[in-house]
């Protein structure tokens, strides 16, 4: 097909806001808008967000980056979603309305719930088929959590119907938030194979939802999206030539953000690794057609699919918080803004024996303590807000190292180069710093919004914009390259009393704390 004027665009439904991408041929930007939403805490470790408010900013941003650069929506090739991933909500499927607020991937309502099935022995089962760790992270918690706490629909029927019974009649529809932008795009529900791999519902060694999870979780299968290749030659569904683009664009690509980062870093052989540094620090290798079990706390996931080929499977180290540790000291007004963290953090020689823990909604892999909280130790009477800024950043490549020597554990392979990218990799000071703590190269692309670029890259690939994934490595261009400097016995040292640092945050929060 002609790409002269040809683009594809990527809806990035994040967890703080929404972008819409537009690239062209080499992988450059050419549209981008933005747009942030609220962020809601009914009760402390309670996060929700409000699917309608989404919705209406998804459509927004795609109007307003086409009209910045004047570009029509018949020049878009095909359309690709990334999204935030577990993030659990329900839909009327006739109305479009959801029943309840979205439950973020950040919620801890359902710790307990998570707790009474370790004490039921059923953990080594959810992880031998879902290739996770079971917690309160995850959709299938979150689903039963609304299926038995919001509040009945009334229908046309004489009494307000059971939303079980709803949902087991497909009038009541389960989604991630990828199903729930298509569904609007497109009026279909479906998923991709990478974001069913989230929910704590899908059999990744049978590429299946499993009866047995469903079961346990009280999730009925009538509620349930179709789930499809992450590039989908058949397509999800195309938009409505009557909607608010008024044309017929092809959905053709999704993927949770993490596997969408991978993608977009073309991260297409096994051993190929990255990190993405959000809200929360997502570390992942590819590991091919095999799905590595993991010994050391890390996720078995699925990386991706193209249509036709086999399911490429990764690794994950999920670190909760990382950029919502900045935020934080946005927050507490000892910065102003993220881009001082640079300059604070250099202007002091170490932290002086500070150390911050983020645990700020527990503690991901590879430890998994649901009720570790934050903590700063090691202040003293000279401690300055430039050594806490500074020991936040190092708690990043801190928790960064943790992930990469489970990782290494596990798949028996050494990570050479290490692709980076997200908001924090700008940042000079913690890249260098993250090189030297784990000791390996760090590589940061010229285009760091690579989780709208690797949907853009499926949505292109399933309708031919791109020929293969070859042309796609072609087009992955580095900015910098950061080689450890420090000593490889200073970084072991400063790492080693991290780990006593995080065993102090470890198992703090008590059901008091949490009520």
């Amino acid at each position: 097909m002609s790409t002269g004027t040809q683009y594809v665009g990527a809806i990035d439904q994040g967890t703080t806001g929404t972008r819409f991408m537009v690239f062209d041929h080499d992988g450059s930007v050419v549209a981008n808008a933005y747009e942030t939403h609220e962020q809601m805490y009914p009760e402390p470790g309670w996060v929700e967000h409000d699917p309608l408010e989404i919705w209406e900013n998804t459509k927004s941003v795609i109007q307003s980056s086409l009209a910045e650069a004047g570009i029509g929506a018949d020049q878009l090739a095909a359309i690709g979603v990334t999204n935030q991933r577990e993030t659990t909500l329900f839909w009327d499927a006739e109305t479009g309305k959801p029943i309840h607020n979205a439950i973020v991937w950040q919620d801890r309502r359902t710790t307990d719930r998570v707790e009474q099935l370790e004490a039921d022995g059923k953990v080594a089962d959810i992880r031998k088929k879902t290739g996770l760790e079971a917690d309160a992270y995850f959709s299938a918690t979150k689903a039963e959590w609304l299926l038995e706490n919001a509040e009945p629909i009334k229908t046309q029927r004489a009494r307000p119907a059971d939303l079980k019974e709803r949902a087991a009649d497909g009038e009541i529809l389960f989604g991630t938030i990828d199903s729930w932008v298509v569904f609007n795009l497109t009026g279909n529900h479906v998923t991709d194979v990478t974001n069913a791999s989230r929910t704590m519902l899908f059999d990744i060694h049978e590429m299946d939802w499993d009866d047995e999870l469903l079961a346990e979780f009280n999730v009925p299968e009538g509620c349930l999206p179709e789930v499809r290749p992450s590039s989908d030659e058949n397509y999800y569904g195309t938009t409505d030539d009557e909607g608010f683009l008024g044309a017929e664009i092809p959905v053709a690509g999704a993927l949770g953000d993490q596997q969408a980062a991978l993608f977009g870093q073309t991260c297409f052989d096994a051993g190929d690794a990255k990190n993405t540094y959000g809200t929360g620090s997502f570390f992942l290798m590819n590991t091919g057609n095999e799905a590595v079990d993991s010994e050391h706390g890390l996720l078995t996931t699925v990386g991706f699919q193209r249509s036709g080929e086999s399911v490429q499977y990764a690794l994950e180290g999920s670190i909760f918080v990382t950029g919502a540790a900045i935020e934080w000291l946005e927050d507490m007004t000892l910065i102003e803004d993220a881009s001082e963290t640079e300059q604070l953090a250099r202007s002091v020689d170490s932290t002086d024996g500070v150390y911050v823990v983020p645990a700020f909604t527990g503690l991901g892999a590879p430890h998994w303590d649901q009720r570790a909280r934050g903590t700063i130790v090691g202040m003293t009477r000279g401690t300055r807000r430039e050594h806490v800024v500074r020991a936040t950043l190092e708690s990043i490549a801190y928790q960064t190292r943790d992930v990469a020597e489970a990782m290494i554990a596990d798949s028996g392979i050494e990570i050479e180069s290490l692709k980076v990218d997200g908001g924090a990799v700008k940042n000079n000071f913690l890249c260098q710093l993250q090189s030297d703590i784990i000791g390996t190269e760090i590589a940061r692309p010229e285009v760091d919004e690579t989780t709208a670029l690797g949907s853009a890259y499926a949505a292109g690939l399933a309708v031919g914009y791109w020929d293969d994934p070859e042309e796609l490595r072609e087009n992955w261009r580095v900015d910098r390259e950061f080689e450890p400097e420090m000593d490889a016995s200073d970084a072991n040292a400063m790492y080693n009393r991290w780990d006593d640092a995080v065993e102090r945050s470890r198992d703090w929060a008590s059901d008091e704390d949490d009520s």
